[in-house]
């Protein structure tokens, strides 16, 4: 099991669960989180999700490893909904997300805010989006949500650098509402969870309608651009450059690579 669903007062929390991989995303998970935030769209008694991590991470992102194997392997096994299948169940999911981010976050487990209705981060968690370090491009309609979300400026060190945001950075850029200490994380972002998840799920789900309809195009197109760009850099020069250094457990070298 990677995923654990509990339900209390309306709110289902979904827990990723694969501490040992840092709950890095592996075809297995992409598609049970999928699958949850498809199911608690559809279920009457869910007013509000809640998504975190089991252990010291949040996610470590795509795992690595199996990300080599996509990216060499034509008949490596893909899932029934994989990445992209998770990214329009985000994009599509009609009520309130509540994140609460209890460690490092990488890739779609920094992305994914972008998606947040509502996020919460422990005060030693820290974020990165390591797309340059792995010569991808952006994922999950960020390079369209950041920018809305913290600016341009603010969007560009994070979605080009690959360097690390501290919690205190996230807070003052606006990627989350509030930073809490480790052990009050959880009970911070349950707190909200459920007074929302006393509203008329309706009415929720009018409000959120309403403040992401205007942006539905733009998301779809951003993500469409991003998964095209992501296909023709992946497997490319640099990103086997980087996914060996990866497996070696060394720093990959670009400098002869454009």
């Amino acid at each position: 099991m990677t995923l654990l669903v509990s339900d209390d007062r309306r709110v289902r929390t979904l827990t990723l669960d694969r501490p040992e991989a840092l709950n890095a995303f592996n075809e297995e998970l992409y598609d049970a989180t999928a699958e949850a935030l498809l199911a608690a769209a559809q279920d009457p008694t869910v007013a509000v999700v809640m998504l975190t991590g089991a252990g010291r991470a949040f996610s470590a992102g795509t795992d690595l490893l199996e990300m080599h194997q996509l990216a060499t392997n034509p008949d490596f096994p893909r899932g029934k909904h994989g990445f992209i299948g998770l990214v329009d169940a985000l994009v599509d999911f009609p009520k309130p997300l509540v994140v609460a981010v209890n460690g490092l976050g990488l890739g779609i487990g920094a992305t994914i805010l972008g998606f947040a209705d509502l996020g919460f981060m422990s005060d030693d968690a820290r974020l990165k989006c390591p797309f340059t370090s792995l010569g991808v491009a952006p994922e999950a309609a960020s390079s369209y949500l950041f920018p809305a979300l913290v600016g341009r400026q603010h969007a560009a060190w994070a979605l080009l650098s690959s360097e690390w945001i501290s919690a205190a950075e996230a807070r003052e850029m606006g990627l989350v509402k509030e930073v809490c200490a480790p052990d009050e994380l959880m009970a911070t972002a349950r707190r909200h969870a459920e007074v929302l998840a006393a509203k008329p799920i309706s009415s929720l789900v009018a409000v959120k309608r309403t403040m992401t309809e205007p942006h539905r195009d733009a998301i779809r197109a951003a993500r469409d651009r991003e998964n095209a760009a992501f296909a023709e850099l992946m497997g490319g020069p640099a990103n086997l450059e980087a996914l060996a250094a990866f497996a070696e457990g060394r720093e990959p070298d670009f400098t002869r690579l454009s």
